[in-house]
């Protein structure tokens, strides 16, 4: 039986602890607070995040990072992108020096503007083929409610991917492999922050066209700033480009999608995040990515607008008159 390690025991790395355990995993799952993973244990389901859903019996919870850790075959990361670099370094020396890991995390890390994968290399002293991401659409309820769903396990190692595909394809859950980590990565960073934006229009009312026009110039914006990095064209067409776009924008599942829309009805950045209960990770990330873009000299006119509602006080009318009021132009010039 493949033992795996999952760090962080929020909505999502506990849905995918779901997976891993239908799967036939044996799953250990840390968090920090004892009287929750006393309560997973004791009970057999997450109140505070997943509250009502029955978890598999595969699935253990404990507080202590060095017993999660203990010979895993799979280390797998959820926690806030912002917060990656200094729980791995805590978790870093405990960890098997041949378990792969896996980051659930779709962010861009603050100064430095690393990927997420970039961030595991760097403070795990990891080789890059041991290192791997899974994106798609992947609200964490609907995949907690076993309800069918596909997503990309990519590594540069292909190997690696299968094997990571393996242990987590259930009658629910299907993976695709993938070798274009900076595609998923990027698919998964940027539609945070273009669900930001469609919230913002749908608190605004703005209605379907300008919905569907924010998310196809999104896409865009992705893929321009992917193809500069590298990546592969075809990944942002498939489920960690357009599938997770898509997802992240229309659901009332989405976090990011919820702040934007608060935001769209007029309440302050301290408010929407007062009401806020799990992190939107686009509200920081907008930042990280629009540092990346400028980095690689990309253009990312809906990024810019949403950092500047967001962090610099923008009124979205007055922001939403400049978006429109650019310079036309061809649509794949």
């Amino acid at each position: 039986m493949t033992r795996v390690a999952v760090y962080g025991n929020g909505s999502w790395g506990t849905a995918y602890a779901m997976v891993l355990a239908d799967a036939g995993c044996e799953v250990t799952l840390w968090g920090r607070r004892s009287e929750l993973a006393e309560a997973i244990n004791t009970t057999g389901t997450n109140p505070d995040y997943l509250p009502g859903v029955r978890l598999p019996a595969g699935i253990r919870a404990t507080t202590d990072p060095a017993e999660a850790a203990r010979d895993a075959e799979f280390t797998v990361l959820s926690v806030p992108s912002q917060t990656l670099r200094e729980n791995l370094t805590r978790w870093a020396p405990l960890l098997p020096g041949s378990t792969v890991l896996v980051s659930l995390m779709k962010g861009v890390e603050l100064g430095t503007a690393k990927r997420m994968s970039e961030v595991i290399e760097e403070v795990a002293g990891a080789e890059r083929e041991r290192v791997a991401v899974l994106s798609g659409p992947n609200l964490a309820k609907e995949i907690a409610s076993r309800r069918p769903a596909a997503s990309v396990v990519a590594c540069r190692d292909e190997t690696v991917a299968r094997r990571l595909q393996k242990i987590c394809h259930t009658a629910y859950f299907r993976p695709y492999t993938n070798t274009d980590v900076v595609g998923c990565e990027l698919g998964g960073a940027v539609k945070n922050v273009i669900a930001l934006a469609v919230g913002i229009a749908d608190g605004m009312r703005l209605g379907d066209n300008a919905k569907a026009s924010l998310i196809t110039r999104g896409l865009a914006e992705t893929t321009r700033l992917g193809l500069a990095m590298g990546a592969d064209a075809h990944t942002f067409a498939g489920l960690a480009g357009m599938g997770d776009l898509v997802a992240t924008c229309s659901s009332p599942l989405s976090r990011n999608h919820t702040f934007g829309t608060n935001l769209g009805r007029g309440m302050t950045l301290e408010e929407t995040i007062a009401v806020t209960d799990q992190t939107a990770e686009g509200v920081k990330s907008c930042v990280s990515v629009l540092d990346l873009a400028r980095r690689h000299d990309v253009e990312m006119p809906l990024t810019e607008t949403v950092v500047g509602i967001v962090h610099r006080g923008i009124h979205p009318l007055v922001a939403l008159k400049e978006l429109m009021s650019r310079s036309a132009k061809a649509e794949h010039g």
